[in-house]
This record gives structure tokens, C-alpha cells and sequence, in this order.
């Protein structure tokens, strides 16, 4: 499918990447529009293919809001696809395309929200990291979440795709190989990927491989950590995510993290002083994970403990019923 899109213009374009969720992405377009940067900015909106009528009606009242909206940018264009391609492949196409012809590009999907400061958050880093090769990916949501650094940033090695942005010259090395992968990582690097075995990235890998998935964000992770590059993170979010409530293609019905969630709407972006990965926010995170590691399985032994109990509760009661009878 062609696309014609503009030449570059000096803020990164956005893409926006959607398909059904009507109230999503009113949302998303709403807290987008009230970034002041927009009215400077290209906006992408890249619409997978309808599955069905249904699918269609939700995507042209999707347009019409688009309309409404048209005069908060630069510009806006609608890219459609002809059939349904899927989310990964709706987004590796999109991002390849918009990027080869801007050099830089911000990328969102509909279920963000992000702050009013989040434009100039990602173009300042975008700007700055330009010509920094180390870093390939800049985030504009982070686990850390820490209002007690609201200008600050750190580098690892993990990728975060909640509102994110990158360049042409990263973008370009791409490539979602699962078999590739699997035969070029040893069990050293594999536990690096897994930030030291505190998370399971490796098995979306995996499950990619054996078909059990098909996702795109494991492999942009990965084609960073194979050239042993870097991602940008705030300490403190730009963007929250409300996807969390099972309409999407990765359904996730934890609404208890979605409200826990917080904007960061007064934050510049103050970079790192070095270009090295910051072993202390590194230890951070890791410890994080360990801890959600650890609720986790506490959670799993006092349902069990519980279900046991009504259990013993039924067996006490069907006694006690015999007794009396």
C-alpha cells in the first residue's frame, strides 16, 4: 500500500495506531490535543482493516472525530489498511513507513493517555539522543513512577512501547526473527534480556515461535539488546495506559494498576548525565519485579489456602448435617 506521506517538518511526526475502540481512542485523542506541540505536529493515524460491519461503523465514527480535531494539528492523515493485518503487523508497517520519511517518529496506541507535557518531553529527547548512537529507543512511561524526580531520565537495556519514540537510523536494523533469535542467544544473554531473571521477556520469544502469540515490541527489544543499545525512561510517567479492561488485542483486566497510575504534568526532560545504564534505577526495577514476583505467588497460596478452606468448610457442614439427621 502507498503512502503519501509529508517531508519532515521540525517535531517528530505522531502515529497513531487504532482499529475499533471507539471511547479509547476519543480519549487518547482528547489528552493529546491539549500538548500545545500539536499544533505543530503531523499526526499519522494508522487504521487496521475492518473485520466486519461492526468494525467498520466504529472506524468511520472514529474519522468523524478526527474531523473535529483536524484544526489541533499541523495536519492530519489517515492511513487505512485495505484487509485486516493484525496489531503487529499494523504497526511495523506504519512505523517503517512514516519513519523512512521523516527520520524520526513519536508512536502511540489508542488505549494511552498521556500528559500535556509528553510532545515536548519526547522531542526534547529525541533531539538530544539524534546523533547519540548508544541510545535507541526513548519511553515516555516508566514502572518507577517516582514524583520525587520529575525532570529526570535513565538509561538500561529494556524497551518500553507505551507512547515511545525512535529514529530512522535504529528503526532500520528491525527484524522479527524468533528461529534467529533462539539460535543466536546463549543462556548468558538470555538471562541479560530477562534484566538478570527478574522478568520473562525470553518466552514471548518463544511463544512468538511456536505461534502461540504474534507480537512486535519482544522484537524491537530485542534488535536493541543485540546492539547492545540503550532506552531513555522518565522516572516519572507521561503516559498512562487504560487498556486494561479487555477490549483490546492483549486483553489485561488489572484496572487496579490502570487507576494506580499517574501523569506526569509538570516535567521537562533533563538528560542523563552520562551515556551508560543506570545500575541503580537497574536495581530498582529489578527489585520491583521481584516483589510483583513475589505478591504474585502469596497471592496464589492464600487462594489456594482459601479454596482449601470453603473446602473443609462443605465437608465439615455435610457431616454436621448427618449428625443431625
Amino acid at each position: 500500500m502507498s503512502i503519501d506521506l509529508k517531508p519532515n517538518n521540525m517535531l517528530a511526526p505522531i502515529a497513531l495506531i487504532a482499529f475499533n475502540r471507539v471511547k479509547h481512542f476519543k480519549q487518547t485523542l482528547d489528552a493529546l490535543v491539549k500538548n500545545k506541540e500539536t499544533k505543530d505536529s503531523i499526526l499519522y493515524v494508522c487504521i487496521d482493516g475492518p473485520r466486519n460491519l461492526e468494525d467498520e461503523k466504529s472506524q468511520k465514527e472514529m474519522c468523524r472525530y478526527l474531523e473535529i480535531t483536524r484544526l489541533q494539528f499541523q495536519d492530519i492523515k489517515i492511513i487505512k489498511q485495505d484487509s485486516n493485518i493484525g496489531l503487529a503487523k499494523n504497526i511495523i508497517q506504519s512505523v517503517t513507513n512514516i519513519v523512512n520519511r521523516h527520520g524520526k517518529l513519536i508512536v502511540l496506541e489508542d488505549d494511552l493517555l498521556v500528559s500535556r507535557m509528553f510532545l515536548k518531553f519526547m522531542n526534547d529527547a529525541l533531539t538530544h539522543y539524534e546523533y547519540n548512537k548508544k541510545v535507541w529507543h526513548i519511553a515516555g512511561h516508566t514502572i518507577t513512577n517516582d514524583d520525587q524526580k520529575i525532570d529526570d531520565v535513565f538509561l538500561y537495556r529494556v524497551m518500553n512501547c507505551w507512547g515511545w519514540g525512535t529514529w530512522k537510523n535504529r528503526w532500520s536494523h528491525f527484524e522479527k526473527n524468533s528461529e534467529k533469535l533462539i539460535n543466536e542467544f546463549t543462556e548468558e544473554d538470555i538471562k541479560n534480556f530477562n534484566l538478570d531473571n527478574t522478568e520473562s521477556f525470553w518466552s514471548q520469544v518463544v511463544d512468538n515461535h511456536s505461534g502461540l502469540i504474534n507480537t512486535w515490541a519482544i522484537f524491537w527489544y530485542a534488535t536493541i539488546f543485540k546492539n547492545k543499545g540503550l532506552c531513555m525512561n522518565p522516572f516519572y510517567s507521561y503516559v498512562k495506559n487504560i487498556g486494561f479492561d479487555g477490549s483490546g488485542t492483549h486483553k489485561n483486566l488489572n484496572k487496579r494498576f490502570q487507576d494506580s497510575q499517574v501523569l506526569n504534568n509538570y516535567g521537562e526532560f533533563k538528560p542523563q548525565l552520562n551515556t551508560e545504564e543506570n545500575l541503580l534505577a537497574v536495581e530498582r526495577i529489578k527489585k520491583y519485579n521481584l516483589d510483583k514476583t513475589n505478591n504474585f505467588k502469596k497471592f496464589i497460596k492464600l487462594l489456594i489456602a482459601v479454596l482449601f478452606s470453603k473446602k473443609l468448610l462443605r465437608r465439615l457442614e455435610a457431616l454436621w448435617r448427618k449428625i443431625v439427621n
